[in-house]
């Protein structure tokens, strides 16, 4: 279970992936709300899942 350790630094690249998203809709004057969300809960699902896995390991 070793890739358990990893897998929250997914969400980091989502982050990056919608965060991106957002930007390129802006510029194209498109509605942009729904990937900045998505990348806001990318950011808090990082933190969470790192907290989490931090306190299962102790």
């Amino acid at each position: 279970m070793k890739i358990l350790q990893y897998t929250h630094y997914l969400y980091l690249i989502l982050f990056v992936l919608f965060l991106l998203d957002g930007i390129d809709r802006v510029q194209k004057d498109e509605n942009a709300v729904v990937s900045f969300l998505f990348a806001a809960m990318a950011v808090f699902m990082f933190f969470f899942r790192k907290k989490f896995s931090n306190r299962m390991n102790k």
